[in-house]
């Protein structure tokens, strides 16, 4: 896209090269007249969508001269493009030393600001003081006045002298006042001026915030959010750790507050049973009172019956020393129990203070493990917020270099894979810029680590991985050629990750679930005035054959064994198979019905590596027009789903026959696969996509303006250790390959527009 460079607007020069109305002379084709050309958005976007027409379509040399002439166009598009990028970069200094330079006469301005202000201040309190004075003086001109009229009577000379003396004080008085007024005025027009340069300051700090803003966003904001990523995580494992201790710290507490409360229990129980004792006593005193105060009276009468004898007063006096003994030793354990109770009711106070501090710090630890919970829930929040930023961040990247997208998935053991009593081979590590992306293999105590854009763990769901995969699905509806193609070894779950598992709604593969995406999607669509057209086809590749999926002829037949399939592409980099079935569809009902058609007709065979091993490779086309009734816009897309046929070894697969024979051809496509990558990694001028018709057929997705993902499948058995090896070695360097940017194919609605299918 041509954005505006300066003020909004390009200048704009006609260029009838753009429109494809005259020939470039040859002078303007010249490197030294390419700098005086101008390209607006619509001249660049005319040169991209022209179409090379000749007049005679047979004439290879008109051909030549017409694709040159284009590609010198091109080129002068291209430099003109670098020659506006440099602008921008000297335009972009040229604001930054403005920057500076504003910067610096800030500092300056508010130098003299300050200066200024003080030689103000000085200058009021000089007139203020010259005012003073004034009045001082004015004060004393009056008391002579006052005295010179009292002594007009007396001296009629004096009387002129002081008269004259007075009108020279008006004067000088009137001087006061006019220089006090224009002071005055000074005065406001200086805090005027001073107001101004505070506003222009202010102006200045939001300009130059601004540029610092824009000039520091792009460059920091991946650094930013791999920062809180980092952040994030530690302190999600901090919180955990720590709402773990405070859980433990929690149980505890539990522990002691129960000990606490049994503890209380038994000293209230205790209480109740040293107060039932008390309550005896009491009640034994008050019963024996009553018998001592008798006793006591039975004695003052026995002292006043002098008649008694003194063996019965011996008697009742040592009865009566029992008593009083008795009743000392009863108040004496009165005392004891009183004591006791008073220990055991502070013991019961103690208890339930310290019952109270105990409920106290739960509560706390309680209200301190909600707060940690929150901020565990927002900082598990932002992280997730942050890996969906980066994700977005690291697909725009991809796209502007151009690369393939490539996606790891391990499948789980199977029951039979378990009986083998080996160690694990495959591994994922743990640490921040390697988690979820990064997986290791270990063969013979050797470690091999790959990265690539996303790694699958085996307990990885269906789900899981059409979410990464559904904004690129996303982007057929909006115009773009997409291609997703799974690879790996025979038995790894290409098929799986494709197709699913059938009738089971929760295990659809990824060909099930786009296509329910883009149909959801054309009704929300419609409300904003799109109509889409979407047709079908699947042919699958079987021994260098093209097969057509969706044909009405049985596979067997004569006519579907003599047809020729042929591959072409056009200019547009839209590629067609001739004689091919297309079907219109309306509904992913509908699609599903041809899959489950086309699985039926597919060629799968049994070896000694997979019950159903896919002996062919199959394609899914789904191509989409869409129009906008209210804006006139058309949109082109096409969706390529890829089932790759999986590699395998004849000494493990144990091929005959017809296995063979199926087996030397899907090992030759793959190779010429791995031959073509190899040449997009070197970027040599000649790609041998015609060494095979998987190759020819994948050429608009390996070379050119399409959004390409492959999903290398691999097999966590340690047997098959070297197959996975050399899958994840070869999606290394699909990974590293760059095919050129995606482009969005877009026109003006025109009347009966639809593909032309070949």
């Amino acid at each position: 896209m041509v954005g505006p460079v300066n003020g909004g607007r390009l200048p704009r020069q006609v260029l009838s090269v753009v429109n494809g109305r005259q020939e470039l002379s040859s002078g303007s084709v010249a490197g030294s007249d390419c700098g005086a050309l101008d390209f607006t958005r619509e001249d660049v976007v005319a040169l991209l969508n022209e179409r090379i027409r000749t007049k005679d379509k047979y004439s290879l040399k008109e051909k030549c001269d017409v694709m040159a002439d284009y590609i010198k166009r091109l080129r002068m598009c291209i430099k003109w493009f670098q020659e506006l990028e440099g602008d921008l970069l000297l335009q972009q200094e040229k604001h930054v030393k403005m920057l500076e330079s504003a910067e610096k006469k800030c500092n300056d301005m508010e130098l003299l600001m300050s200066e200024k202000e003080e030689e103000l201040n000085s200058i009021i309190m000089e007139l203020r003081k010259n005012c003073v004075a004034l009045q001082e003086k004015f004060a004393k001109e009056e008391s002579d006045k006052l005295a010179a009229m009292e002594s007009l009577t007396k001296e009629k000379d004096a009387r002129l002298s002081a008269e004259r003396s007075h009108a020279s004080v008006l004067e000088e008085l009137e001087k006061a006042k006019r220089e006090s007024s224009s002071a005055n005025q000074k005065i406001l027009s200086l805090n005027d001026m001073y107001k101004r340069l505070q506003e222009y300051n202010t102006s200045l700090q939001q300009y130059n915030s601004k540029l610092q803003s824009e000039l520091n966003q792009t460059n920091e904001i991946l650094k930013n959010v791999e920062k809180e990523k980092v952040v994030v995580l530690e302190d999600l494992s901090s919180l955990r750790g720590h709402c773990t201790s405070l859980q433990d710290q929690l149980t505890t507490a539990k522990a002691t507050s129960n000990e606490t409360m049994e503890l209380k229990e038994a000293l209230a129980s205790e209480v109740g049973c040293l107060r039932l004792d008390l309550q005896q006593v009491r009640d034994e005193r008050n019963r024996l009172l009553p018998q001592v105060q008798d006793l006591s009276a039975e004695v003052s009468k026995y002292k006043e019956w002098t008649g008694k004898s003194a063996a019965e007063l011996g008697n009742l006096t040592t009865k009566s020393n029992e008593l009083e003994a008795a009743c000392s030793s009863q108040s004496n354990q009165i005392k004891k129990l009183q004591e006791k109770l008073a220990a055991a009711e502070s013991k019961l106070e103690m208890s339930d203070l310290s019952a109270f501090e105990i409920r106290t710090g739960y509560e706390e630890q309680k209200r301190l493990n909600s707060e940690l919970q929150l901020r565990l829930a927002e900082a598990e929040l932002k992280l997730v917020e942050g890996e969906s930023l980066r994700k977005k961040l690291h697909n725009t990247i991809l796209e502007l270099k151009g690369n393939i997208r490539v996606f790891c998935r391990v499948r789980p053991l199977l029951f039979d894979d378990a009986a083998e009593n080996e160690p694990k081979t495959v591994s994922f590590p743990t640490t921040t810029e390697n988690i979820g992306r990064g997986i290791e293999l270990w063969q013979h105590g050797q470690k091999h680590s790959f990265m690539f854009d996303k790694v699958f763990v085996p307990e990885s769901s269906q789900e899981e991985v059409f979410v990464e995969v559904s904004q690129l699905v996303q982007s057929a509806l909006d115009g773009y050629k997409v291609c997703i193609f799974a690879y790996g070894q025979t038995g790894s779950g290409k098929t799986h990750t494709m197709m699913g598992t059938p009738g089971n709604f929760d295990d659809k593969g990824l060909i099930p679930r786009s296509l329910e995406q883009i149909f959801e999607s054309r009704q929300t669509l419609q409300n904003q005035g799109w109509k889409y057209e979407m047709q079908v086809s699947m042919l699958e590749i079987y021994n260098e054959t093209i097969r057509d999926l969706l044909t009405t002829n049985r596979p067997g037949s004569t006519e579907s064994g003599t047809k020729q399939y042929a591959i072409k592409h056009d200019a547009n980099g839209n590629t067609h198979v001739s004689d091919l079935t297309i079907v219109d569809v309306r509904s992913s009902r509908e699609v599903s019905f041809l899959l489950n058609r086309a699985a039926q007709s597919r060629s799968v065979g049994k070896t000694q590596m997979n019950e159903q091993s896919s002996r062919s490779h199959f394609v899914f086309t789904l191509r989409i027009t869409g129009v906008n009734e209210s804006t006139e816009q058309q949109v082109q897309g096409v969706l390529n789903l890829i089932d790759l046929a999986g590699s395998e070894r004849l000494s493990k697969s144990g091929s005959t026959g017809d296995r063979l024979k199926e087996t030397q051809a899907i090992n030759k496509s793959l190779s010429s696969l791995s031959d073509v990558i190899f040449a997009l990694a070197k970027k040599e001028e000649h790609v041998p996509f015609r060494n095979s018709k998987l190759t020819y057929l994948l050429q608009p997705c390996l070379g050119g303006d399409s959004k390409t993902l492959m999903v290398v499948n691999v097999s966590p058995v340690p047997s098959s250790i070297n197959e996975s090896l050399c899958s994840l070695r070869f999606a290394a360097r699909v990974n590293a390959c760059e095919i050129g940017t995606p482009r969005r194919q877009t026109s003006v609605k025109q009347l009966d527009a639809r593909f032309s299918y070949g």
